[in-house]
């Protein structure tokens, strides 16, 4: 009788251990399973159109980004949108667009092409007046010199773009 009571006790600091575990997450923030770190009282967020600075960047691109940042907001992070007053807000301009000359051949020519893209972000926490920052976020995808930019914008646009949200999302929500 004596060995079975002991071996019961054994398993009272792991349960212990679970239990506080699940209280201390469950206390002060809402986890989910993309990373985001959010107070319960976020609910919201405001997307400004992001204004083009980039002198190079097609028309459309500040919309296109803007819409992308938006959508990852609402399927990821499960906030709603609103026009004005968001718990969380974003606004922010395209500071650079440009295409640079990379690996040089033996023939004294460039073998590989990069697309820069550069924004700047304004975040602001409505539910936490500490939590707001300003920064500027720079991405870029590499493509064949042989090849025209207007063959493969769209499709480097794209590559960019996920990777310039994924950094503001969890920039503003994992806090990376």
């Amino acid at each position: 009788m004596k060995q079975n009571t002991t071996h019961s006790f054994q398993w009272m600091p792991l349960i212990a251990v679970s239990i506080l575990l699940s209280v201390s997450l469950a206390a002060c923030k809402i986890y989910s399973f993309t990373g985001a770190n959010l107070s319960p009282n976020v609910k919201s967020v405001t997307i400004d159109l992001l204004d083009n600075r980039a002198a190079s960047a097609p028309a459309s691109y500040a919309q296109i980004l803007t819409e992308k940042l938006k959508l990852k907001m609402v399927t990821e992070a499960n906030l709603k949108q609103v026009n004005a007053d968001g718990d969380l807000h974003f606004s922010g301009y395209v500071t650079g667009y440009n295409v640079q000359a990379l690996a040089p051949t033996a023939q004294v020519q460039t073998g590989v092409n990069r697309l820069n893209i550069t924004v700047h972000i304004d975040f602001v926490n409505a539910t936490d007046e500490k939590d707001k920052w300003g920064q500027e976020f720079t991405r870029y995808a590499e493509f064949p010199a042989t090849e025209l930019l207007s063959n493969r914008e769209s499709q480097l646009i794209e590559e960019i773009n996920k990777q310039l949200v994924d950094d503001i999302f969890n920039k503003a929500l994992v806090k990376w």
